[in-house]
């Protein structure tokens, strides 16, 4: 390529910022050597890039998108592979609903349901194969995880690290107990090191999470080509949204929180830097649940991820259904920012992990927080705690479905369980940014107390497995929960999908109505011809709003898009847990 080609700017762009990347992560390693190392992990045997990198708009997702959160045995029958139910489970029931679906790891593992992972590149055969995954595919956005923080201490890989077998002898992050690790911060409260035996003699291994999962050593680089090479195996099997699991703990540091660190955000950014490049349309999700300005940083400046989980959501929303009050979720909700060019939210309550409490700390007082926790224990609800940095505990996530966490207020029992479930997933339909719904939630699964006792793990709670035959039964009929809920959820999210102000980027507003009992926004179409005004009364009484209070501009014809009432200038009355989508325009 000679010197005035008008590619060649753009290449040594790419060139110098993988370069700069590295040589940030890696200051002791020859920068342009490991870049060529990356991308032939990245683009092995030359495959094709893109010239220039994707351009930073809002074309990656569109109000139609909409995803499925579920485990790949989520559905049983005993005969047919879980993933093969899972297709016909899309296919049947979903398919008009959402367009895209996360599988929560579906490799071989030993523990934390798939989150201890034994090998990257199989498919665990309790599930399937790769096949199975390329058919879901093929017809969703398919979200897979990327565990990259840590894999199991009984795979293949951590076998070979104790063996002392190269490279795996420097794969793994080792310390001292006589190290400073009084700072580290980790969700969990069991000890962070584990003393295993190797041919080295003993060593202690870095475990964040349990002792089965033993944390990688990013400083050696041979541990970021490897997972380059998995993503790409990834990407050649349909996938087109990448989790990084837990990745704000992938660099340590003892003597440091060891979370959050440069180094984790630099290797976020080589990695979305690689993303933008690719011929596939990649789209990079970090999974951070931590508080609100942590997991902002993850945005970067539009340079890490494209997605991030709106983590505070959960807490805030069911504290607000349960309370009455939706004051801290409307407060909240005023000092969020949108998101960045080329970047979104994902909005979601309930997820495979319980909700997170962390990212409601600084917004939820002790007291609040104590009310909730003290609901959803009347609610059939479990808590989770994790360690304090220096000592002490404090609760880390509640464990429960959402279904159930709604069963009563602060107040009791009442008879309005079904309309306040359905209004909080209709918070997450009217938010800036894309929903999503764990699969628990469409199916209204009530807690599984049962697995908790025979897994002997809190998080069972809140991964039921349906026998198929049994839930296609209740779903044929007219009067189960599991019926009821679909119904509900199917009508809003086929309606949404087609307003285009529901764009994940379209703007926001949050609506000060006067009445702390109602959760107001105001959604603009990117084209500015659909406004849409979002009312959500979380509380089990009726009530009034002056429609002054919405600003309707005059002679446009406003229509409630949920019930089909057109709006007067009169005043306008919400039903307890009503919503109403209240349009200038109706696809």
């Amino acid at each position: 390529m000679n010197a005035t080609s008008p590619r060649k700017p753009e290449k040594v762009s790419f060139d110098r910022a993988l370069a700069a990347l590295i040589a940030r992560i890696y200051p002791a390693a020859d920068s342009h050597v490991l870049a060529l190392q990356c991308l032939q992990a990245f683009w092995p045997d030359g495959q094709h890039r893109r010239q220039r990198a994707r351009a930073r708009d809002n074309r990656l997702w569109s109000q139609a998108d909409i995803l499925l959160i579920t485990y790949g045995n989520s559905l049983l029958d005993g005969t047919h592979k879980p993933l093969d139910l899972l297709n016909d489970f899309l296919h049947r029931y979903l398919r008009d609903m959402v367009n895209g679906v996360h599988v929560l790891p579906f490799f071989p593992y030993t523990s934390d349901d798939g989150f201890a992972v034994t090998d990257f590149r199989a498919v665990n055969t309790q599930l399937g194969d790769w096949p199975d995954i390329n058919r879901i595919a093929s017809d969703f956005k398919l979200m897979s995880d990327l565990v990259l923080n840590h894999v199991s201490s009984q795979g293949a890989w951590f076998n070979a690290y104790r063996q002392g077998q190269s490279p795996y002898d420097r794969f793994f992050f080792e310390a001292s107990p006589d190290d400073d690790l009084s700072m580290v911060v980790r969700p969990r409260t069991t000890p962070l090191l584990r003393e295993v035996e190797t041919t080295a003699g003993p060593r202690h291994v870095w475990c964040t999470f349990s002792h089965d999962q033993i944390d990688l050593d990013f400083r050696n680089p041979e541990v970021l080509l490897e997972f380059l090479r998995i993503i790409r195996l990834h990407l050649d099997n349909g996938v087109r949204i990448i989790r990084l699991d837990a990745v704000a703990f992938l660099w340590k540091e003892a003597g440091s929180p060891s979370i959050h660190l440069p180094q984790t955000h630099a290797i976020v950014k080589l990695i979305r830097l690689l993303c933008d490049y690719a011929v596939e349309p990649v789209i990079l999700v970090t999974e951070t649940n931590v508080p609100k300005a942590e997991n902002l940083s993850y945005f970067g400046r539009g340079d890490e991820a494209h997605v991030i989980y709106n983590f505070p959501l959960p807490p805030l929303i069911l504290h607000a259904m349960l309370s009455g009050s939706a004051r801290h979720l409307v407060d909240w909700q005023r000092r969020m920012p949108p998101a960045p060019l080329g970047c979104a939210y994902l909005n979601f309550t309930a997820s495979h992990d319980g909700i997170g409490m962390r990212p409601a700390e600084g917004v939820l007082s002790p007291e609040d927080q104590a009310a909730v926790i003290a609901t959803v224990k009347k609610n059939g609800g479990l808590v989770s705690m994790r360690g304090l940095p220096g000592g002490g505990e404090a609760p880390y996530e509640l464990n429960t479905t959402f279904f159930d966490a709604m069963r009563q207020t602060f107040a009791g029992p009442d008879a309005h369980h079904l309309e306040r479930f359905l209004c909080s997933q209709t918070i997450v339909m009217s938010l800036e940014g894309i929903p999503a719904f764990y699969i628990h939630s469409l199916l209204a699964t009530p807690n599984d107390h049962d697995s908790v006792e025979k897994r002997g793990m809190n998080r069972a709670i809140n991964r039921h497995r349906w026998d198929y035959p049994a839930l296609r039964e209740r779903l044929a009929q007219p009067d189960t929960d599991q019926t009821q809920v679909m119904a509900g959820l199917r009508a809003r999210l086929r309606l949404r999908r087609r307003q285009p102000a529901f764009h994940p980027n379209a703007t926001q507003f949050t609506i000060h109505t006067a009445d702390d009992r109602v959760f107001g926004l105001w959604r603009q179409s990117l084209d500015r011809k659909q406004s849409i005004f979002a009312l959500h009364n979380v509380s089990a009484a009726p009530v009034i709003l002056p429609s002054t209070c919405l600003n309707l501009i005059d002679d446009e014809d406003w229509r409630d898009i949920l019930s089909g009432d057109g709006i007067t200038d009169d005043d306008i009355t919400l039903a307890p847990y009503q919503c109403r989508w209240i349009s200038n325009a109706v696809y």
